[in-house]
């Protein structure tokens, strides 16, 4: 099968370096979202190239799992990328990258989240991981509500 990618940007009111930092802690993360329910660092340390993190999720209502590696984690430039190595995903992507990249709205407060998910599917029966984008939206959201009510 081709790789493919589809991506979604979500506007934000925190601003971006606040929200990169918040995320890049990923312990952090459980406390602004009822979407992730925990996490086990499995390997390396937090929020550092390679580590292995095992997130608890809530998808579709359901509890679910990933297993995911961090394989770029840039402060400057506010990207954090995963790579999915287990989990239900993997039933029907032969590989899935999840990166985020956070901006500074220009002239205007807030910021503007962009999420692009690189896959490639099984075959061509599997879906789009559109319900992906909407995950990682929706916990987008509620990690920015719960910034917001910190200040």
């Amino acid at each position: 099968m081709v790789k493919e990618e589809v991506e979604v940007d979500v506007e934000i009111k925190s601003p971006a370096n606040k929200f990169h930092m918040f995320v890049g802690r990923l312990q952090h993360v459980p406390k602004a979202t009822r979407y992730i329910q925990g996490y086990d660092l499995l390997e390396g340390d937090w929020g550092m190239v390679g580590s292995i993190v095992l997130w608890k999720l809530i998808s579709d209502g359901e509890t679910r799992v990933s297993k995911d590696r961090i394989e770029a984690m840039d402060f400057e430039k506010k990207v954090i990328q995963w790579r999915v190595l287990e989990g239900p995903l993997k039933t029907e992507y032969n590989s899935l990258l999840k990166t985020m990249k956070v901006s500074p709205n220009h002239g205007g407060p807030g910021s503007t989240v962009k999420w692009n998910v690189k896959y490639e599917r099984i075959d061509e029966n599997v879906a789009h991981p559109e319900r992906l984008l909407q995950f990682l939206v929706e916990v987008t959201k509620q990690v920015d509500g719960y910034l917001l009510s910190e200040e």
